[in-house]
């Protein structure tokens, strides 16, 4: 037996356990047994009865909630299991909010307690009202590009429209009697900083990441911040490669475009403004790191990410403008574009990273197309400064031109299941790299492979294989490249 998210137990009662109580309370429910030791087995306790009695009073009387207690017996001796039900409303110890996670207990504090009582109260951050804020607060100039991107998506009534800035607002769930809600502020602010410090964003060149060369902020309204950043990322940031249709000559930047706009849009729509840290875009020669204050839902892994999942916005009203506006779509399709982007733009899988306090993504440039902007031999010298694979040849020859990790795996297992080590060295690799995890991470989401082993994903005879799509898929990438 192991304690774990929904199961604790203690050698003998003690008043302070009413904390732990409290905590499965706050969170998703759990058992507290009395009796056992730290290794789980039953030492029992010598006045079960006494607390059959004081423990659920005690409960009652602390923490004003009730509890089901249980005499139970193993091994013939006596053990008290007190079951506690999840509550809707919050539920404190003396005033302190504690909350089970894991197989720990937390004292809530600071953003996380505030986190947590607008999700108990089924709010969210961006829908909390603001005093000070008013009508007058907006700009004119914002409200007035929102009812022309509105126009034009058909997802606003037109009558709404034509019924004025206050009608606007209405519509969009933005006020509260009075008062205008967070979102207004960063949607539509003259000022939205005076409401949310923060709200803007952060740009950055780096030849190394202690060697910053320029930076740039962008501030105002966050349809004015994305399209300044998009602007800005284009004139200022990004590299182009050299390519030819003919005799034609095409530019085309580094990194995909379309990818970093649906980057930059789900940051600033999951973006966790109370945390007073702006978003941050770091722009290397070979590769981009966009950064952004946050979390995953509740319960959710980075896999649950990549795979097909329900759209859970972290701002629900500023989601709901930006698809209204017609920027984004409804569905969760955010992850599974920026992917394809990337596939179409033949540059690497971008890198998912939860582990910085934020969600962080890492957009690598495509060895080959490094090599056309910045020559075969500087390229190189990059790579190999950073610890990547070198460039092999520039895009004028398209014959040894590197494929993407993700058209690599597909091509070995296009002959027969492997393992993710032999994955690993055929790629050439000393050990299994976080890229490789990712990319079999989120071809596995993508119903491109599957385990050998599908009920024992950890095993270690676990091999992975193409599926029908893979296979498809593979074919297609074989074809395009005849």
């Amino acid at each position: 037996m192991k304690e774990q998210q929904k199961l604790e137990w203690k050698e003998s009662w003690r008043d302070e356990y009413l904390r732990w109580i409290c905590g499965f309370a706050n969170a998703e429910g759990g058992v507290l047994v009395i009796g056992r030791d730290d290794q789980g087995s039953a030492v029992g306790v010598v006045n079960a009865g006494r607390l059959m009695e004081e423990i659920p009073n005690k409960v009652r009387d602390v923490l004003g909630i009730m509890v089901e207690v249980n005499l139970r017996y193993e091994d013939g001796k006596e053990l008290v299991e007190i079951r506690v039900d999840p509550y809707p409303s919050p539920v404190s110890y003396k005033g302190e909010y504690h909350y089970r996670s894991g197989s720990t207990k937390q004292e809530l504090k600071g953003v996380a307690l505030n986190r947590f009582l607008l999700r108990k109260q089924g709010l969210h951050w961006d829908g909390v009202p603001i005093p000070r804020l008013a009508l007058s607060d907006c700009a004119p100039s914002a409200l007035q590009w929102f009812k022309t991107k509105a126009a034009k998506s058909g997802r606003v009534d037109e009558q709404v429209l034509a019924d004025g800035d206050a009608a606007l607002l209405s519509s969009l769930q933005l006020e509260d009697g009075e008062h205008l809600k967070r979102a207004a502020a960063l949607l539509f602010g003259k000022e939205p900083e005076r409401f949310v410090p923060g709200a803007f964003i952060k740009l950055g060149f780096f030849i190394t990441d202690d060697d910053l060369r320029y930076q740039d902020e962008i501030h105002g309204d966050l349809f004015s911040q994305v399209e300044k950043t998009l602007d800005t990322l284009r004139a200022k940031y990004l590299k182009a490669y050299i390519s030819y249709e003919g005799l034609q000559r095409l530019e085309t930047f580094l990194f995909p475009m379309p990818a970093l706009r649906e980057a930059l849009l789900n940051a600033v729509m999951h973006k966790d403004y109370s945390s007073g840290i702006p978003i941050q875009i770091s722009v290397y020669e070979h590769q981009i790191v966009l950064w952004n204050a946050g979390q995953l839902p509740e319960r959710w892994t980075l896999e649950n990410l990549l795979g097909k999942h329900p759209s859970h916005p972290f701002n629900p009203l500023l989601a709901s403008a930006f698809f209204r506006a017609g920027y984004v779509e409804s569905w969760g399709r955010g992850i599974e574009k920026i992917r394809r982007e990337c596939v179409n733009h033949d540059a690497p899988a971008p890198i998912f990273d939860t582990s910085m306090s934020g969600l962080m993504l890492t957009f690598k440039a495509n060895p080959a197309h490094l090599a056309a902007a910045l020559g075969e031999e500087s390229a190189r010298a990059l790579l190999n400064s950073t610890g990547e694979v070198a460039a092999a040849q520039p895009e004028s020859q398209p014959e040894s031109q590197p494929e993407s990790m993700e058209q690599r795996v597909l091509a070995l297992l296009g002959n027969g299941p492997l393992a993710k080590v032999a994955i690993s060295t055929a790629l050439g690799q000393k050990e299994i790299s976080g890229h490789l995890n990712q990319v079999i991470r989120a071809l596995l989401a993508d119903q491109t492979l599957e385990y050998t082993i599908p009920d024992r994903p950890t095993s270690r005879l676990q091999q992975y294989r193409l599926t029908e799509k893979g296979r498809a898929l593979l074919a297609t990438l074989r074809k395009g490249t005849r």
